[in-house]
């Protein structure tokens, strides 16, 4: 209660600022959470350095303890609506902290600038030599928008591996990558987003007025993440955003089909109405940006999968359904549902809120990658 009072205070404030022309919704949120930003400090066990790679924001977290053969190593996106938020956020140091410590694995948390560039530099011989890991034990994993990006770069690399080191452009990675020897053993999304193409999944309905996020924030920061037109958030709001030539992508999105029975529950399958809106936006039907929309062969011979969802979080069905469609294409997958889970727990899991819930969700992830990486 505590934590839903703290935010929707936070949210209409930000609303209230940026109709009275202070500053933008965005603007007010990066400011808080910049206020818990945290230094690269180090520890008996730890060297934490921040540092950049092709220029991309980084904070490494390097075991001290000495290692005869080389360490796993896992690269986490740190959640944040596509909008803000850092790796250097107070919880998010503390998780990768843990995970290098328990795991004794070099942890490299990325800025979300341009995640692919920052991890096909991380992928090459002579960086991974540097930091004395073993090529083939590493993991890329994410939380709530982190999550998106995780599961991106999985594909873009899966499909970099099978086109032998290319990979097509996309606006968001625009730099020129070395040639790709090496793959992920496993990806963890934890209650990621993974779709836009429709808004009235059944979690969408029944977390609309959710702890944390709601469906009115959600749509918020998606639509801004591609474009200022508020047309596209009221468009989102209605299920009315995709334009017709996007009816091929709802099969990959339909949860009467993708979603067990007990998250259905007796709800009605409603196509979103395609075609109503005027303005384009390509970016919409993009699996590099939306991965639960790529084809089944951008599927194929992803790594072992581990998803955690959580019960009230309007993003849980995404999460569901892309385990679904994984497991359908053969893909090694485990999915933790977690019954009394909010969105972004994780983000709480330290001072001044120490939610359990959040300490769960770390213990969770964290035993699944010692147990697999």
């Amino acid at each position: 209660m505590t934590l839903a009072a703290i935010a929707k205070t936070c949210n209409i404030m930000a609303e209230f600022l940026e109709i009275m022309g202070v500053m933008r919704y965005e603007e007010f949120a990066s400011m808080i959470i910049s206020l818990d930003y945290t230094q690269p400090y180090s520890d008996e066990h730890i060297t934490v350095t921040d540092t950049t790679f092709v220029d991309i924001p980084v904070r490494l977290y390097l075991p001290k303890r000495k290692s005869e053969a080389p360490r796993r190593a896992v690269i986490y996106f740190h959640g944040g609506g596509f909008c803000f938020g850092s790796c250097k956020q107070r919880a998010f140091d503390f998780l990768n902290r843990w995970t290098a410590n328990k795991l004794d694995a070099v942890v490299v948390g990325v800025e979300l600038e341009d995640g692919l560039t920052a991890v096909k530099f991380f992928l090459q011989d002579k960086i991974l030599t540097k930091y004395g890991v073993d090529p083939t034990r590493i993991a890329v994993s994410g939380d709530s928008s982190g999550g998106t990006l995780t599961a991106a770069v999985a594909q873009q690399m899966n499909e970099s591996m099978k086109q032998g080191g290319t990979y097509e452009k996309h606006p968001s990675c625009v730099h020129t990558d070395p040639e790709i020897k090496h793959k992920f053993k496993l990806q963890v999304l934890l209650y990621p987003a993974l779709q836009v193409v429709d808004t009235q999944l059944p979690s969408h309905l029944e977390n609309e007025h959710g702890i944390i996020l709601t469906r009115d924030i959600a749509i918020r920061l998606v639509s801004m993440f591609y474009t200022e037109d508020d047309a596209l958030r009221q468009a989102m709001r209605k299920n009315q955003h995709m334009p017709l030539e996007s009816r091929h992508l709802l099969k990959f999105v339909n949860w009467s089909t993708l979603l067990p029975e007990k998250f259905r529950k007796d709800r009605v399958y409603t196509e979103p109405v395609l075609g109503r809106s005027a303005f384009s936006l390509p970016a919409l039907m993009d699996h590099r940006a939306l991965p639960l929309i790529a084809n089944d062969t951008h599927l194929q011979h992803l790594p072992r999968t581990y998803i955690l969802t959580c019960q009230y979080d309007v993003l849980r069905d995404d999460g569901i359904m892309y385990a679904s469609r994984l497991q359908n294409v053969g893909v090694q997958v485990v999915h933790d549902h977690v019954d009394d889970g909010i969105h972004g727990a994780l983000s709480y899991m330290t001072s001044p809120f120490h939610l359990q819930l959040g300490l769960r969700i770390r213990d969770m992830y964290v035993s699944w990658l010692d147990k697999n990486l």
